[in-house]
């Protein structure tokens, strides 16, 4: 892109606070080994951006695959152990390796390793945002990763061995980028974006520019499965772009095997797939729908549904049909409803029997029932919906009402 150029994407190129996820793919070469020109072609677009005053954070995979060529081994294990094992070594080589190129620089990156554990917990995920906040403010680029050698879960595989379980750095950016309050996320993978066909199957398809966000059923539809090296895919991408637009932060899905492609999409040029930012939530807000991982689960009847989308109620025992789980006052609930439908998350106002009490008809024999189960400043409902028509809300015909 010229640098006269007016951008494409003018909210893309104003990002001030940026995070780059790289992907296996990215890092390795089709043999296995390291790419390593490309890790310095993404440090030095980390550098240009820190000579223009932005800010900067790397959420970075790879630790296993270097393991692997570290360690020797022919091909990635798949014995949990072994995996493990990869990390650990990989993981000091990776960061190594950013440290080398960054110093190269004149410039200070530093580790952060990550479990699930530190979103969930509201003090630990506060003083984690206090820390990456101090790091920017001295012009480190941190270095994020998942903390491999002890979050297990993460490396394991299915039962049928053909993919790893949900749980990858792609969730993992879209969480830093939207409790950090980034303005940009860039999902760099070794394929130029999300195509509107599969190329493998149809010579014509092409890379989607700009994703519509309230289509989530079409956009998780082109998406792929995993990727051969790494735990994530094209379909793990998409659901990172979608939590992250949703945060208010612009995301694109760009190739990172192209020199120029990085480079292209932070001046606001047309590469890659972008997703627009939808109107943003509030830290709070963040923390519930994308840090803490749900405690249990609240079946809603339609009525109950009506009542939360249309007219901004608390939701009330009468609405819930089934609770699930095991939870205490203060933790999450996802919420959903018939036919399993997601409907959003809430902080739960009591301890799962209370709940299972309360909605079993027998409110009066707990002292000083609340009422709500979840109240509405504690709700985050799923906004990838386009806002209905007037026509379309519905009649208040639920049971679902909320009290005086």
């Amino acid at each position: 892109m010229s640098l006269s150029a007016s951008p494409q994407r003018p909210e893309v190129a104003a990002a001030r606070r940026i995070v780059l996820k790289v992907g296996t793919g990215v890092l390795t070469r089709d043999d296995g080994g390291l790419a390593r020109r490309r890790l310095d072609a993404i440090v030095q677009a980390a550098s240009d951006l820190l000579q223009d005053g932005r800010e900067v954070l790397i959420v970075s995979s790879g630790a296993v695959g270097l393991g692997v060529e570290t360690l020797g081994l022919e091909a990635a294990p798949r014995k949990l152990s072994q995996r493990q094992a990869c990390a650990a070594v990989g993981q000091s080589r990776l960061v190594g390796l950013y440290q080398q190129s960054f110093e190269q620089r004149d410039l200070v990156c530093a580790q952060v390793l990550l479990t699930g554990s530190d979103f969930e917990n509201r003090e630990r995920y506060l003083n984690l945002r206090t820390a990456l906040t101090d790091l920017l403010r001295h012009r480190v680029v941190p270095i994020i990763n998942e903390n491999d050698v002890v979050a297990t879960d993460e490396l394991a595989f299915t039962d049928d061995q053909s993919r790893p379980v949900f749980g990858d750095n792609d969730g993992l950016s879209a969480l830093v980028a939207s409790k950090l309050g980034a303005d940009l996320l860039v999902l760099l993978t070794d394929v130029d974006g999300l195509y509107d066909g599969d190329p493998a199957q149809d010579p014509s398809a092409q890379v989607l520019h700009q994703a519509d966000s309230t289509d989530e059923n079409r956009l998780l539809a082109l998406a792929g499965g995993p990727s051969g090296g790494g735990r994530g895919g094209m379909q793990s991408k998409v659901v990172a772009a979608l939590l992250a637009s949703r945060g208010g932060c612009q995301v694109v899905i760009a190739s990172g095997r192209e020199r120029e492609a990085l480079p292209d999409v932070l001046a606001g040029a047309e590469r890659g797939t972008w997703f627009p930012a939808l109107p943003g939530l509030t830290a709070r807000e963040r923390w519930i729908a994308f840090a803490a991982s749900p405690q249990g689960t609240l079946h809603l009847d339609q009525g109950a549904v009506d009542a939360l989308r249309y007219r901004g109620a608390s939701l009330l025992p009468v609405g819930v049909s089934r609770v699930e789980g095991s939870f205490r006052r203060g933790d999450i609930v996802e919420l959903v409803g018939p036919g399993g439908r997601h409907v959003g998350r809430g902080i739960a106002q009591c301890d799962d029997a209370s709940a299972r009490t309360w909605v079993g008809g027998r409110a009066d024999s707990i002292p000083r029932s609340p009422s709500r189960l979840v109240r509405r400043e504690n709700l985050v409902l799923d906004g990838l919906l386009s806002p209905p028509t007037a026509s379309e809300v519905p009649v208040a015909t639920s049971t679902q009402e909320e009290p005086p």
